[in-house]
């Protein structure tokens, strides 16, 4: 069967060993075999970021939304405001997860595709003590912006606040520094840059906030990040989980660890900036300046005459699979991943096909 290349940020390409992992025995959730491959992989992902010492991993079966719902509901204290900092879709996610809950919210926008400006940020902690967590998206998809996490956690240790950092599409792919920002909570996925597959994510919990956790109203049922932490740390765990997805996890992490963090981020830039190269000399254009643009994604305007469906079918139809834009930008643009498990030929392939398509749709 033809490969399918997904250049879709999530679910990637995952290897043979990834997939195979699948296939290993069925397992009921309440066996010692379960909790031994639960255990495995909170140990692998903390251990993969060298944070081993002071966070716990906290998996949870579902989407990357499914872990972010869990820790923006599970981390503010009653009376306590959140203040959300928005340049895309996915932090205007986290504040509609928020006001959902009834929490109090505190919105700083910055126009996407533009990084937030610290002095605002600052301006914003100093004016309101009751802001308790600041939540920021590390790498914020809308656009292929890659957020400053670090210059931004520095300012909410300054005030002494608690730092959400989602990096559902960040984590293994752009540099996170867990002590320089001072992050409470990180919010993770298995299908995008660590190469598992859809169906379990997670959050990686600084072991100190737990007791203060412990003090705070049940927010959910299922989605109560201490309750699940508990359980997880007895070896058990609250609800069914995806177990074979837990295999094909357990594998991908075996795979992270042995090329490092450190190696998958540099095979990822180099990736971007193979393709970055291919698109300039096609004269396609960039949404973000280059400087402020992640690892993984690339969001590049829809040159006139082209349509993103036309696009995106001409491309299927040779094995490629495209993203299109979001809300405002889905008639605009189209966005191209880099994550999971491509080959540079596969890459090399990619733009041969891409500059065909393109000049088939130019008029004559």
């Amino acid at each position: 069967m033809k490969r399918t290349v997904l250049l879709n940020p999530g679910p990637v390409n995952v290897t043979e060993r990834v997939r195979q992992a699948l296939l290993k025995p069925d397992l009921c959730h309440r066996e010692k075999e379960f909790s031994d491959l639960m255990q495995s992989i909170r140990s692998k992902l903390v251990r993969a970021f060298g944070i081993q010492n002071d966070y716990d991993a906290v998996l949870t079966t579902g989407s990357g939304t499914a872990a972010l719902e869990m820790a923006v509901c599970s981390c503010l204290s009653e009376g306590e405001t959140m203040l959300v900092i928005r340049n895309g879709v996915y932090g205007e996610r986290i504040s509609a997860m928020a006001e959902a809950y009834g929490f109090n919210t505190q919105c700083l926008d910055t126009p996407w595709g533009e990084p937030p400006v610290l002095s605002n940020i600052e301006q914003v902690l100093k004016q309101n003590p009751k802001i308790e967590v600041v939540a920021l998206v590390h790498h914020e998809t809308t656009t292929g912006l890659l957020n400053p996490v670090h210059e931004i956690g520095e300012l909410v240790r300054k005030y002494k606040k608690r730092f959400l950092v989602d990096s559902i599409s960040g984590l293994a792919g752009d540099a996170l520094d867990f002590n320089r920002a001072g992050v409470d909570f990180c919010v993770g996925t298995a299908n995008k840059c660590l190469q598992g597959l859809p169906g379990v994510s997670f959050v990686l919990a600084r072991k100190t906030e737990m007791a203060r956790l412990n003090k705070i109203p049940e927010p959910s049922h299922y989605f109560n990040l201490y309750k699940n932490h508990q359980a997880q740390e007895k070896g058990d765990t609250l609800f069914t989980p995806a177990v074979q997805i837990h295999y094909a996890l357990d594998a991908a992490l075996d795979e992270l660890l042995e090329e490092t963090v450190t190696g998958r981020i540099n095979r990822y830039r180099q990736a971007s900036a193979m393709l970055r190269k291919g698109f300039r000399e096609m004269g396609l254009e960039f949404i973000v300046s280059e400087t402020h643009l992640s690892n993984t994604l690339t969001a590049l305007k829809l040159p006139e005459d082209v349509t993103y469906q036309g696009l995106h079918d001409r491309l299927k139809g040779q094995g490629f699979v495209i993203y299109a834009g979001q809300k405002k930008l889905s008639e605009s643009i189209f966005r191209i991943a880099n994550m999971g498990d491509i080959t540079t030929e596969e890459f090399q392939r990619l733009l041969d096909t891409l500059k065909n398509c393109l000049s088939a749709s130019t008029p004559s």
